[in-house]
């Protein structure tokens, strides 16, 4: 940082103590700025474990393992976010959940995503035609994150993805097939970002196997996870893109591995690829059909 001087006085004792006070009144305001985004983004770290507890609620000390902070900090946030109406605590099970206010704020942000709201239908008539667990996510930064899910009448189903549950890009088939429609740099980037995470956290995955991934994903016309989040539990998906060519988020497919033969993932991937063009056709302005279409999805030879 550049140091702020003062012409005022001859050039020693006096000077230097003013331009060191001045310095350090700007260390102290940049301090500060750090300190308060530090703040913040502790904060959403709460907030968002809270949520990922969903209607079980989360206890301090499951915060304070899936956060890494300290029991102290992360109690002393859930009592600032609770005083906002953030979070509420069960007074029998002392328990934390999502407060009203997470509500109320939520509503009013689906107003500026419409194509959420739009896909709504999408999801559930793909779950009634396939019988299995159909999903929406959307990118978020270098993760995707499930918004939407709809259950099929299959009795056996998979809960891997539930709604705000959030992934690497790359971790799950809606993921993958977000990060496969990027472009390679972009992709590198996210890897290179979510690396440390990857490898703490998934076992079944790596940097180099998502790399690999990513191309089998744009070969074939959609994105396949055959059981790397939970064995068993396989998923295929196919991004969205704008007419702009920007991804909007990913359809995806998740049944039980005995449900995903070669030729059912290719059916799926068609069912998916046809309702990806439905929803982009309402999304665009003026429900013009997009130019820019999901990847048609190819019979292996």
């Amino acid at each position: 940082m550049k140091k702020k001087t003062v012409n005022n006085g001859p050039q020693n004792g006096p000077k230097n103590n003013i331009e060191e006070q001045i310095h350090g009144d700007d260390v102290a305001e940049v301090s500060t700025q750090v300190g308060g985004a530090q703040a913040i983004a502790r904060a959403m770290q709460v907030l968002r474990g809270v949520s990922r507890a969903r209607g079980d609620g989360a206890g301090l000390l499951a915060l304070t393992r899936d956060t890494g902070l300290s029991k102290p900090t992360v109690h002393r946030i859930l009592a600032a976010l609770a005083a906002e109406g953030m979070v509420e605590q069960e007074p029998v099970s002392r328990r934390y959940f999502l407060g009203p206010e997470c509500h109320v704020l939520g509503n009013v942000a689906s107003e500026r995503f419409g194509i959420n709201r739009l896909a709504a239908p999408v999801v559930a008539r793909l779950a009634h035609e396939c019988g299995d667990s159909a999903f929406f996510s959307i990118r978020r930064d270098v993760f995707a994150v499930c918004v939407l899910r709809e259950d099929g009448d299959y009795p056996l189903k998979t809960h891997v993805l539930l709604p705000g549950d959030r992934h690497p890009l790359g971790v799950g088939a809606g993921s993958l097939a977000i990060l496969a429609a990027l472009p390679d740099d972009e992709v590198d980037a996210c890897l290179q970002a979510n690396a440390a995470l990857i490898a703490r956290r998934y076992p079944h995955y790596s940097v180099p196997l998502i790399r690999a991934l990513v191309d089998e994903s744009r070969e074939r016309g959609y994105s396949l996870n055959q059981g790397l989040v939970v064995p068993g539990s396989w998923g295929l998906g196919v991004p969205l893109r704008d007419e702009q060519g920007q991804v909007l988020g990913a359809l995806s497919i998740a049944a039980v591995e005995s449900r995903m033969d070669e030729e059912r993932q290719f059916q799926l991937a068609k069912l998916l690829s046809r309702e990806a063009q439905r929803l982009l056709a309402q999304a665009s302005p003026g429900g013009r059909e997009a130019r820019a279409r999901p990847p048609v999805p190819k019979p292996k030879s």
